[in-house]
């Protein structure tokens, strides 16, 4: 149920969270332009769409292993003595792209890999930062909407950026200046009293990592779906738009989408939500899979943007949710880790859907690969369904307050400082 609760101007109001909203979207662009960028760079350069795809595809595996890595880094060793040097090292890697071009193929490849491979995991380190900035638990899960928003806003207006660049420079300057942008967002979170002050909560040695929670696991695994279908979008709506002979309509079926989401993740976190968010999660996913569910009829353009307005509006408030569950059952010191496993598990799932919707368009229909999405969504609340039972009780190590029933609540495990005031709880909620 949900009751009322302060407005978005009572978490932008907070020390330092403008500062550290902003300036980790801005570190995040060349991420979210890194697939775009390589394609117009690789075009520009005289090279194939098979070899954009190839590099594309080079990034996204890259970014899917080194996210984890580096946020298990941030664990073990702060926020900037990890952050900073891998957003440079990733800057200098689109650098070295833009100077030798593809006349190379191993030193485009490695020089790709290099930019996937050490982007920083801001966005994990920025939900990590948020408790110690915010204090109440209901300030901390508002900024989780907030951030869900924003990156709606950061994915739709991050490839436009990257296109008007090219068009005022060429593909090669588009490619340094983005990623010149994207060093200076992550300095100025990195540079902020709350992300020097950060440390993470003691964790015990176990090679596995976040990845020994088993509530993180069937979370993982339910996003792993979410993320297809998001990817299968992608690829349907191209296939939709040749069928109506007119490219304009991909962006209008995308922008639609996002601005569902937009919509969803504004209500959503404008209110504050009591129960179990495990159990509001499988409500969420099941109205975000019957959301997809019509998508397969591919009636006109006026209605099928309607469609895809409401396929986004359960989006961000499933993300958004999805970020207190991580926090709820990632092992003790381990969260920017299990956020960024998070991340990474999505952009596979996106990556899957669109390798298994290209070749339904061309086996089957449009129609069909639309149905890929809503299969993904059947699938993200299976999951859920399946593993209600690890989910139920959230659970970071053994012997941990909070960690069985009737313990007492503990404070966030990322508040190791105590910044948070009191009552700030991981715990079941009432």
């Amino acid at each position: 149920m949900a009751t009322g609760g302060g407005g978005y101007a009572d978490i932008l109001r907070a020390p330092y969270a403008a500062r550290l909203l902003m300036g980790t979207l801005v570190g995040r662009l060349p991420h979210a332009t890194g697939p775009v960028a390589l394609v117009l760079f690789t075009r520009a350069e005289g090279g194939s769409y098979s070899l954009a795809g190839g590099l594309a595809a080079v990034y996204g595996i890259a970014t899917a292993i080194g996210q984890p890595l580096l946020g298990r880094a941030v664990d073990l060793h702060g926020q900037l003595r990890v952050q900073l040097p891998a957003a440079v090292l990733s800057g200098l890697g689109m650098a070295m792209l833009a100077a030798v071009g593809i006349g190379s193929l191993p030193l485009a490849y490695a020089a790709v890999a290099l930019a996937g491979l050490f982007t920083p995991p801001l966005e994990g380190g920025l939900r990590a930062l948020w408790p110690s900035v915010l204090g109440r638990e209901d300030r901390v899960h508002r900024a989780y909407a907030v951030d869900a928003v924003a990156q709606e806003i950061m994915f739709t207006v991050g490839p436009l950026l990257i296109t008007m660049f090219v068009s005022l420079w060429s593909a090669g300057a588009a490619l340094l200046v983005i990623n010149v942008i994207g060093v200076f967002g992550a300095l100025t979170v990195v540079l902020s009293k709350p992300s020097r002050a950060w440390r993470s909560a003691p964790r015990d040695a176990h090679w596995l990592g976040a990845l020994r929670s088993p509530g993180l696991l069937a979370l993982l695994g339910s996003f792993f779906f979410i993320g297809l279908a998001l990817g299968s979008i992608t690829v349907a709506g191209v296939a939709y738009a040749d069928d109506h002979g007119r490219e304009s309509v991909y962006g209008l079926l995308l922008a639609a989408l996002s601005f569902g989401a937009l919509v969803g993740g504004g209500v959503y976190g404008a209110r504050q939500w009591s129960g179990a968010p495990e159990r509001r999660l499988r409500v969420l996913v099941a109205l975000l899979a019957l959301g997809y569910l019509p998508l397969a009829l591919t009636p006109g353009v006026a209605a099928m943007t309607a469609l895809s307005a409401l396929s986004g509006v359960f989006l961000a408030p499933s993300i958004a949710c999805a970020f207190i569950v991580v926090d709820r059952h990632a092992p003790s010191g381990t969260v920017t880790e299990a956020f960024s496993w998070l991340v990474t598990t999505f952009g596979v799932g996106a990556a899957a859907g669109t390798a298994v919707a290209g070749p339904v368009v061309e086996l089957g229909s449009t129609s069909w690969s639309f149905a890929v999405a809503g299969a993904g969504g059947i699938a993200a609340l299976a999951v859920l369904m399946a593993t209600q039972r690890v989910l139920a009780v959230p659970g970071r190590s053994q012997g941990v307050a909070g960690s069985v029933p009737g313990a007492p609540a503990r404070s966030a495990e990322n508040d190791r400082n105590g910044a948070a005031e009191p009552g700030f709880s991981s715990g079941p909620e009432a």
